[in-house]
């Protein structure tokens, strides 16, 4: 576990167990460094996984205060973290078994001298015409498919949200997303200047009048969404509200970010873009397809927006490797991505028989072929505080307030990612996690 995590570990250790109370203000990052003999900068990284925990607070012109209490009625005190690695949670990246042997063959090729220096050429934000081809294919589904002069591509999916959103949105403007959302769109939002604005949702999705309450109260410049399979609700977008949104930004001329990058488990989910095919950019990639070490990012744009987004694509620095797209292109032709998309479908049901076995009874937020799932705890538990006594059996979760736009939101639930342990670890993590929960007083 990296040093900031260790320090994190026995601050949260400290707030668990009532050494460090409500209210109490941390000191100032470039003293608390010296107290504890790290580099300032990794005094901002364990502050900053304070925060992301839930933990504590930070106010500008103020400082970092403590914000987590102990649960009321807790069977036992919490205790000093746990330091050996943990069953992780957090992370959420699928492997299919065999994967690497079904990924192999199409890389061999490549390695050939006479194809490698093609392969490790730059390549331009818009790729290769195979490889535009290739995405054409993969993103297509009924109803919908992406021209191959429509594409660009990225490192990885999350580049591609910062081309998009850097495109549309100059420092200082207003974009709008739903109350919950991706953690880093908040981050990259902070990097490029841009103000989040929660809006509001239920069932079905995010509401139509809702988002043109939020832009009449001061204009938004562009709608960020993640419609198929939610993070981290796993909530799937009706195809009627789907449509209904469509109509909302026509009237309001609002472009969209579509972020799809979850939607290969919902092969039946039609995509807002189209509902509205001259406002929406899709934003999808292989990282969860097939793998997070040797990934692409796919931007499928509408026409008259192809130029924009490649010049953000350009400055940032967000190109996506030559290498990578070759590679791509051969999974895709030969069909390795479509077998890896079947295998981790299966994976993904599987997982989620598991997690309602073991979570029967709390109130579990998921869909049938998700990776991930929503919990809202069971009194008297805070997130923060169950985040800590995870954390204290070996086990890292991500804490509700992490996903939040709104700072004075913090919802009592946690997000548990199913994909990344593997399934002997998960059945054991689930049984903890639950008789953690209902140790601290909520019948399960």
């Amino acid at each position: 576990m990296d040093d900031y995590r260790r320090i994190a570990d026995r601050i949260a250790a400290d707030i668990a167990a009532g050494r460090l109370a409500p209210g109490q203000q941390l000191p100032p990052q470039r003293r608390f460094a010296r107290r504890h003999r790290i580099a300032a900068s990794t005094a901002g990284r364990v502050y900053g996984e304070l925060v992301r925990r839930g933990l504590v607070v930070g106010e500008v012109g103020r400082g970092t205060f403590v914000r987590a209490a102990p649960a009321v009625g807790q069977g036992r005190a919490l205790v000093e973290m746990a330091t050996a690695a943990p069953v992780n949670l957090e992370l959420n990246y699928p492997s299919a078994p065999g994967q690497s042997d079904l990924l192999a063959p199409a890389l061999a090729p490549l390695l050939r001298p006479d194809v490698l220096g093609e392969a490790l050429r730059p390549a331009a934000a818009g790729g290769t015409a195979a490889a535009r081809e290739a995405a054409a294919d993969l993103l297509a589904l009924p109803g919908w498919r992406p021209r191959p002069g429509q594409l660009l591509f990225t490192g990885n999916a999350r580049q591609a949200i910062a081309a998009a959103l850097a495109s549309l949105v100059r420092p200082g403007g207003r974009a709008g997303v739903e109350e919950l959302t991706y953690p880093l769109v908040k981050e990259i939002a902070a990097r490029l200047g841009i103000v989040l604005v929660p809006i509001a949702g239920d069932d079905e999705g995010v509401r139509p009048d809702a988002l043109a309450a939020a832009h009449r109260a001061a204009p938004l410049s562009a709608l960020y969404l993640q419609p198929a399979l939610h993070n981290p609700t796993s909530l799937t977008t009706s195809e009627r509200r789907l449509a209904d949104l469509g109509r909302a930004v026509a009237d309001l001329g609002l472009p969209v970010v579509e972020d799809r990058i979850w939607s290969f488990l919902r092969p039946d989910a039609v995509p807002l873009a189209a509902h509205a095919p001259e406002l929406t950019h899709v934003v999808d990639g292989l990282s969860k397809r097939v793998a997070p070490g040797l990934t692409v990012g796919f931007l499928a744009v509408p026409p008259h927006r192809v130029e924009a987004v490649a010049g953000a694509v350009r400055s940032g620095g967000w190109s996506a490797g030559r290498f990578a797209l070759e590679a791509a292109v051969r999974w895709t032709g030969d069909g390795t991505v479509a077998r890896l998309v079947a295998a981790k479908r299966a994976d993904a049901a599987r997982r989620q028989r598991l997690l309602a076995t073991h979570l029967h009874g709390f109130a579990v937020r998921t869909a049938p072929h998700a990776y991930f799932a929503w919990w809202q705890l069971p009194a008297p538990w805070r997130a923060d505080t169950f985040t800590a006594a995870a954390a204290a059996h070996g086990i890292a979760v991500t804490p509700g307030p992490t996903f939040t736009v709104d700072p004075h939101r913090t919802p009592n639930a946690v997000r548990l990612g199913l994909a990344s342990a593997e399934e002997g670890e998960l059945v054991r993590a689930l049984g903890v996690l639950a008789g953690v929960a209902r140790e601290g007083g909520g019948a399960g």
